[in-house]
């Protein structure tokens, strides 16, 4: 059997720069077992398999990184947005059109906006409202990105987990400095894992140039050492800083650049909305470029 599949780059307007994605528009047939390989052929954080829908929205997506499924994803979503309207699957839109992914995370509605220039703009929502969870010793992730005490602050939070669907450990870096010096030690990913804790780590930090964050992702035990663009991991950042501000309602926005470590510079931007004291939405979108496409044999 042959599936055609296409390569587009997410989070930038820039060939080769932003998070690659595979994309298999059509993957009836395939097995969770065949989709695992493929993702794992490809070896990019993510690969998305694109199904009829089951509950009678646009399309039913299914999240492989190249070691496990996952059940929801920020640069995926917006990538296969951008890829089915690329190829007149979504149908013809001359300014807006709004679509719904089915998830194992629950549904992910996306809009799509056409540009001046006719290139394709993708917000998501996410499917959950932030939850928080376990914190961490500002020591423990020291420890597992190579770096010291004072690196890390927590005036405003701890290490914790947050999530909107996918859960990530978010810790606020002091620096641009510490950003560029963090690197994996492997040890302390086991020792968060021990804690019973997914080893996802968000690191950040505050800026004051052409952004408002920089960021890194580090997933090692899911084959992704470090992800150039993670909208998962930002939107649920939003949701941290948002829940986490003093202001008990308002609409909250970021410029965030990230993957600029790793050769591959990307921008998300995330908002996020907050109405008497409780985070109601949070929201990830950006820009993606076309790369190529080809077949893949089975």
């Amino acid at each position: 059997m042959e599936f055609q599949y296409y390569i587009c780059d997410v989070f930038t307007d820039k060939r080769f720069g932003g998070n690659q994605l595979a994309v298999l528009t059509n993957a009836r047939g395939l097995t969770d077992i065949q989709m695992q390989q493929i993702a794992r052929e490809f070896n990019f954080s993510e690969s998305t398999f694109v199904f009829p829908p089951e509950d009678g929205h646009t399309r039913k997506v299914q999240i492989f990184t190249p070691a496990t499924e996952v059940p929801f994803a920020g640069h995926p979503n917006i990538g296969t947005a951008f890829v089915l309207a690329s190829i007149g699957e979504l149908g013809a839109f001359n300014e807006t059109t709004e679509i719904v992914f089915e998830e194992k995370a629950g549904m992910v509605p996306i809009t799509l906006n056409r540009l001046h220039d006719e290139s394709i703009w993708c917000e998501l929502e996410a499917p959950q409202k932030i939850s928080l969870g376990a914190t961490v010793s500002i020591e423990t992730v020291a420890d597992a990105l190579s770096l010291t005490i004072s690196d890390l602050i927590a005036e405003s939070h701890l290490p914790q987990v947050a999530s909107v669907g996918l859960p990530f450990l978010i810790a606020e870096l002091r620096n641009k400095s510490a950003l560029e010096r963090a690197r994996i030690n492997i040890e302390g990913f086991e020792k968060i894992a021990a804690q019973g804790i997914t080893p996802d780590i968000h690191v950040y930090t505050k800026s004051n140039d052409a952004f408002d964050i920089r960021a890194r992702m580090f997933a090692p035990f899911d084959g992704v050492p470090e992800d150039p663009a993670t909208g998962s991991a930002n939107c649920a950042l939003a949701g941290l800083l948002s829940h986490n501000s003093v202001l008990k309602s308002g609409k909250f926005e970021w410029k965030i650049a990230q993957g600029v470590e790793m050769g591959r510079p990307s921008l998300l931007k995330a908002r996020s909305e907050k109405k008497n004291g409780v985070v109601t939405s949070t929201w990830i979108g950006g820009s993606c470029v076309m790369i190529s496409k080809g077949v893949i044999y089975i």
